[in-house]
């Protein structure tokens, strides 16, 4: 388990401010799977989601960039999610998933050109003598915009994408499990991105998320 508890590059959990914040809310029980659970909903709240966060810079994978900005993606959220973890003597890693949305957003759309979220991140927390999963990417008044539950935690079952909003409506499909990772597998995870998405990866990249970012008054960067 050394690996999985160890600081890596990504979950940095060495890092002077995710050791701050994993003990602002770790909470008062000394048991790892109640500490687990504060964290996950500390995480989930504390960092708003937004896609448009995405960038080619590897550094912005850091959990602690996710704490710094207050903002960002699935997997600098999960990063951080492990990052606090290992601080607290808990083993994580990471997970990363290739995911269909049903109900994304015409701009998100536009932007991807797929509804197809590739390298969807989530982590997994090794509680009671298991592995468990644990997706804290969408903040609760994200969820309430969407029409969808916040994804909850309680350290026995795992916590992954609910298939159906509350309306019945589709939602979520895994479609490819990459599998679990002691750090984020950077050159896997570009190279698949990239694949996925070439015209992200071209020298508009960095204006196109601009541009896609400054219209957006309802839009999934404001939840």
């Amino acid at each position: 388990m050394r690996e999985y508890l160890s600081p890596g590059r990504f979950i940095d959990s060495d890092h002077p401010a995710v050791v701050e914040f994993a003990e602002q809310h770790r909470g008062a029980s000394r048991d790892p799977r109640a500490q687990a659970v504060s964290l996950y909903y500390a995480v989930r709240e504390a960092v708003r989601y937004n896609p448009y966060t995405f960038s080619r810079d590897p550094d912005t994978l850091r959990g602690s960039y996710a704490l710094a900005t207050a903002e960002s993606y699935c997997v600098p959220k999960a990063t951080l999610l492990a990052g606090c973890a290992r601080h607290c003597g808990i083993a994580a890693r990471i997970g990363l998933a290739d995911v269909r949305n049903h109900l994304s957003t015409p701009r998100l759309l536009e932007l991807l050109r797929s509804d197809v979220f590739a390298m969807h991140g989530y982590t997994e927390l090794f509680l009671d003598g298991r592995w468990v999963k644990a997706t804290p990417a969408f903040n609760q008044k994200l969820c309430d915009l969407f029409n969808v539950a916040p994804l909850e935690f309680d350290g026995i079952n795992d916590s992954v994408f609910h298939p159906f909003n509350r309306d019945g409506a589709q939602l979520m499909e895994y479609l490819i499990d990459h599998g679990q990772f002691a750090d984020v597998p950077q050159t896997f995870f570009f190279e698949h991105l990239e694949k996925c998405y070439p015209h992200l990866f071209g020298d508009q990249q960095p204006q196109l998320l601009g541009d896609m970012q400054s219209d957006l008054p309802c839009d999934v960067s404001r939840g």
